[in-house]
């Protein structure tokens, strides 16, 4: 197996905390452990910061650079709004900088054990931990359709960019930010896209600087909206959806499936863990419930360490025994 260790130091038989999950809240919290005397390790089923690796190319977060830092570490772009590969190499240098255990491309299967000694099971092998951090994130795991065609082999979950599909026919479905930045950029790069839309009209909650730009091209036809429009399957001859006159076909050579993602709480049920929901708040270490009722439970919060954005970027959540110190 392999394992980036930054640290000198040897593994031990044991961390005092697995943090499963290397997005930029997962890092967070590690590195505060670490900070405090805890040796820690940091296991994702994929690469450091993957939501992020997996955005589209060049794109421009919403948020400024000082919501986006962690663990006190400036945030230098030449943007007023960072890029995805901004934050891909800040992220990484804060890694390297406190010379995080890092274990990437190996999947946790399930935890074992009880308080003060959890087993976190992986693809290649067992880790040992006294408490364990689930920061596993809320942008990995997109909501599927559940129509047929959704797995075929033109069909995608995730937008990366435009130029592939020049001169070709894509059907977006979804309204909000993702689709309609992605409908944006490839109409721009000569793609004819039609936009299929559940509600009655474009979401609002698409940014105030991208709404208008999407309905003034919808306006002059370069991009064609369905509205009250819902997917009924997917073929290689098109996508078949039922609009208020009754089904079409919609003739792609990609379709773009960008509905919201959702957090990645399906895969801990296997574990029986039960999951109590608290206020969110922002602590400045990770929350001593005053009534822990399971001590395998889940007290999830948008953000678990003072150094972590105050935008909740992505979800955490802690297992812990009820005498995890916070002080």
């Amino acid at each position: 197996m392999l394992e980036t260790v930054f640290s000198s130091a040897t593994a031990p038989a044991a961390y005092d905390a697995v943090v499963i999950g290397a997005g930029p809240v997962g890092l967070a919290c590690a590195l505060e452990a670490q900070r405090r005397g805890l040796s820690v390790c940091v296991v994702d089923k994929g690469a450091l910061v993957n939501s992020l690796v997996g955005y589209p190319t060049n794109m421009e977060f919403f948020s400024t650079p000082e919501l986006l830092e962690i663990g006190g570490y400036p945030f230098p772009t030449a943007h007023y709004k960072p890029l995805r590969e901004d934050a891909l190499d800040y992220y990484r240098r804060v890694a390297v900088s406190e010379k995080l255990t890092l274990r990437l491309y190996e999947r946790v299967l399930r935890l074992e054990g009880g308080p003060g000694a959890y087993e976190a099971v992986t693809e290649k092998g067992r880790l040992a931990a006294r408490y364990v951090v689930v920061a596993t994130g809320f942008f990995d795991v997109p909501n599927r359709l559940n129509v047929p065609g959704e797995d075929a082999p033109h069909v995608s979950y995730y937008y990366k960019e435009p130029y592939p599909h020049m001169g070709q026919h894509v059907v977006v479905i979804g309204a909000k930010n993702s689709a309609a930045k992605a409908a944006l950029q490839l109409v721009r790069a000569g793609a004819q896209v039609t936009l299929v839309v559940r509600g009655a009209a474009v979401s609002d909650s698409v940014k105030y600087w991208i709404r208008p730009d999407l309905l003034n091209r919808i306006a002059e036809g370069r991009i064609r909206a369905l509205y009250n429009t819902t997917v009924h399957s997917i073929s290689a001859s098109g996508v078949t959806v039922v609009t208020p006159e009754g089904s079409c076909c919609c003739p792609p050579t990609t379709s773009m499936l960008l509905p919201a993602t959702a957090p990645t709480i399906a895969c801990w049920r296997p574990w029986a863990c039960r999951f109590r929901m608290t206020r969110p708040v922002l602590p400045r270490m990770i929350p001593k419930p005053s009534k822990p009722t399971e001590p395998a439970s889940f007290w999830p919060v948008p953000c678990a360490v003072d150094s972590t954005p105050a935008s909740g970027l992505l979800k955490t959540a802690v297992i812990m025994p009820p005498s995890l110190p916070v002080n």
